[in-house]
């Protein structure tokens, strides 16, 4: 894949910076976006000279707005259980055998969240937004999305998380061990650099090792979440489900009433 679409791939003394670069809609990714996400992660866990990813979003606004509702149909189109292959998205952010950093400078809702807690790390601008939306649209994230997000932030924030649709500040991420690290938007570079530099100062093999032993501990939740596609595949063609979306799309609450009867 010699051009990228939909995101930037570069690679600066030993770290690989990788943007997802659709700033016009807040970064939320399509199939075509994860297909190359996935290449990038490939081409930089291979690597020998890298030693940390970054994983970021084009623009001020968002770092991801999760999976582009213009797309959302019954389906995404592409690969995978429910047309956007994010079982292997997340699977290549857990596999890499460096550590990944989430570089969060506004937005991190729903599969966006979701990415920025699955990172080894996550530094966020004070202007940094977190937060899940799915039943606010007709979707859900199961395993890494529900499962995982109770192993970083506990139970019961995590269920709030979902079933509210809140809204949580970069401090408040932090609070609730979200994210590692707050600060300042116009010094958010200057951290991830920082951060950067130390892991790079470590051995790389020790660091393998390790990130695979956090993994183990975990990797029972990739089940889950594929157990957690296929009803979301079904769920996804439920009017339902089609109202959320549309909803979305037109800029009004949706009406889920009608489906307690």
């Amino acid at each position: 894949m010699s051009a990228y679409q939909d995101i930037v791939f570069r690679l600066d003394e030993g770290v690989a910076h990788i943007t997802i670069n659709r700033p016009e809609v807040y970064n939320a990714f399509r199939a075509e976006t994860c297909e190359e996400l996935l290449h990038a992660l490939a081409a930089a866990a291979a690597a020998p000279d890298v030693g940390v990813i970054v994983l970021s979003g084009a623009g001020e606004n968002a770092f991801c707005a999760g999976g582009d509702q213009s797309s959302h149909e019954g389906g995404y189109g592409g690969r995978g259980t429910i047309g956007v292959p994010l079982e292997e998205l997340h699977t290549a952010i857990r596999d890499a055998p460096q550590p990944v950093i989430a570089r969060v400078q506004g937005f991190a809702i729903g599969g966006g969240n979701v990415l920025a807690t699955l990172c080894d790390f996550t530094l966020a601008s004070d202007r940094a937004v977190f937060g899940q939306v799915g039943p606010k649209v007709g979707s859900v994230d199961p395993g890494f999305g529900t499962a995982y997000l109770a192993r970083v932030v506990g139970e019961k924030k995590a269920r709030e998380m979902w079933y509210l649709c809140r809204r949580y500040s970069a401090d408040e991420a932090l609070a609730m061990g979200l994210v590692n690290a707050v600060v300042p938007h116009d010094e958010l570079d200057a951290e991830v650099a920082r951060w950067c530099e130390e892991i790079l100062a470590r051995s790389p093999t020790a660091i393998a090792i390790a990130k695979r032993s956090f993994n183990a501990d975990t990797d029972h939740i990739r089940g889950i979440g594929a157990l957690g596609l296929q009803a979301v595949k079904l769920y996804m063609r439920s009017a339902e489900a089609r109202e959320g979306a549309a909803a979305f799309k037109e800029k009004r609450r949706p009406d889920f009433g009608r489906f307690r009867k």
